[in-house]
């Protein structure tokens, strides 16, 4: 008896398995695989990342020369690379020095990391690598392994029995961090190296850019934090390993690219406004301390010398902070009309119209934020607010009650949300 219900568990678990579970090809060995986050949910989830991943570096560096350059150089890697997937390049605003991938294809380089950079050859192993990861298919094995189908197609926006908005959500913040902070092991980087140096050759580089670029990371760690080394583990061995990959299989080819004038015009470009975005990092130290006087000296400096995105959009939240929501406004147009796709200007710019009670305002400009990132706690308590003050019961409520289920209860506004709420249900 217990054998015969031993075998309708294990028929079970298979049918299961077998019903979400999709037979692809994998395009490293060739051989049919089965995965349950097949590559058009891959790229679905990459792209759902990529608001949040811009948000929290920063912003895209707000040049189109430069961005037209990153997007042109990976494009002539990804030719070389055997999967097929929607890739994306960008350069974003952080002086972290990082570079990192998404699933189904967008890949990030800080502006930090680049202008560490000598030659081209150091930015396409950079690149590389990275387009080694997805691959791999490193962040799908991720999490099909962390989390379960409901939660990923949940995220993906399929409608499930019992499922809700607030607990999709919920799970976009959960995947979402989880991508951003993912850690690869020491397997992982191995193969994302022979990967990247596979690629680097066949782009017509020269496949030592990538070494040089382990050799910096090494000389760095000693004086500061290297953002790239906290998700990518760099032992001596793995560095032993892409040399000994070189020496047999690429020494001594010729004609391998290591620069290009295009490289050293991009980078002076970048370099030219490096004085600017040191007025912005002093002004950040003042906007911790909630110096917000302090700190507008400084944005305005910045501003002088190049107005970018990240100016404009510091100069927005100090101006909210003092209540001059007028300028606020302003300064938050500025910072979107140079990037449609930076969530914090529209935030700060729908809270500031909260505050000069222009609640119908608020909901547009909000609900657009939305649309790029969902998982932001302020953003649905003054979305709670605003339809509050119209009288909109029912999304009042709803978004009262996502704001506090995502809230780290820190942000001061938890309080008056649950007051509301006991306002609206009439107790």
């Amino acid at each position: 008896m217990k054998k015969k219900y031993f075998k309708i568990i294990v028929l079970s678990i298979l049918s299961i398995f077998l019903f979400c579970c999709v037979a692809e090809v994998d395009p490293l060995s060739g051989k049919k695989t089965y995965t349950m986050l097949p590559t058009s949910q891959e790229i679905e989830i990459g792209h759902k990342i990529i608001p949040s991943a811009i948000n929290e570096n920063d912003v895209l560096y707000p040049d189109r020369e430069v961005q037209n350059y990153i997007r042109n150089l990976g494009s002539k890697i990804a030719t070389v690379t055997h999967r097929r997937v929607d890739y994306q390049f960008y350069i974003v605003n952080s002086s972290d020095i990082n570079a990192f991938a998404l699933p189904g294809g967008p890949v990030f380089i800080t502006r930090g990391i680049l202008l560490k950079m000598e030659n081209e050859s150091e930015l396409v192993g950079v690149l590389a690598h990275e387009l080694g990861h997805i691959n791999a298919r490193h962040h799908a094995k991720f999490l099909e392994k962390t989390y379960g189908m409901n939660i990923l197609l949940s995220i993906l926006g399929i409608a499930l029995q019992g499922s809700d908005y607030a607990s999709a959500v919920m799970s976009l913040a959960q995947v979402s961090a989880g991508l951003l902070q993912l850690k690869y092991s020491r397997d992982q980087e191995n193969e994302a190296d022979a990967l990247g140096v596979r690629y680097t050759y066949k782009a017509g580089y020269d496949p030592k850019g990538l070494l040089s670029m382990f050799e910096k990371f090494k000389s760095l760690e000693r004086g500061r934090t290297v953002e790239w080394l906290s998700t990518h583990p760099l032992p001596d061995t793995r560095i032993k390993n892409v040399q000994k990959i070189i020496s047999e299989q690429y020494e001594g080819f010729r004609g391998l690219r290591q620069n290009s004038t295009e490289f050293n015009r991009i980078k002076a470009l970048i370099n030219s406004t490096q004085e600017s975005y040191n007025y912005v990092g002093e002004a950040k130290k003042y906007v911790k301390q909630k110096n917000y006087n302090q700190a507008l000296i400084f944005l305005n400096r910045a501003i002088e010398i190049f107005g970018s995105n990240q100016a404009y959009t510091y100069r927005a939240l100090v101006n909210l902070n003092l209540q001059k929501y007028n300028e606020a406004i302003y300064d938050a147009d500025k910072a979107i009309m140079l990037d449609s796709l930076y969530f914090n200007p529209m935030l700060i710019k729908g809270i500031a119209q909260n505050r000069l009670n222009q609640w119908n305002a608020s909901i547009n400009t909000l609900e657009r934020a939305k649309n790029l990132v969902s998982d932001n706690p302020d953003l649905y308590y003054y979305l709670g607010v605003d339809y509050h003050q119209l009288g909109n019961k029912t999304k009042a409520l709803d978004n009262l009650n996502i704001a506090l289920k995502l809230s780290d209860g820190k942000r001061g506004w938890e309080p008056d949300a649950q007051r509301r709420i006991r306002i609206l249900r009439g107790y």
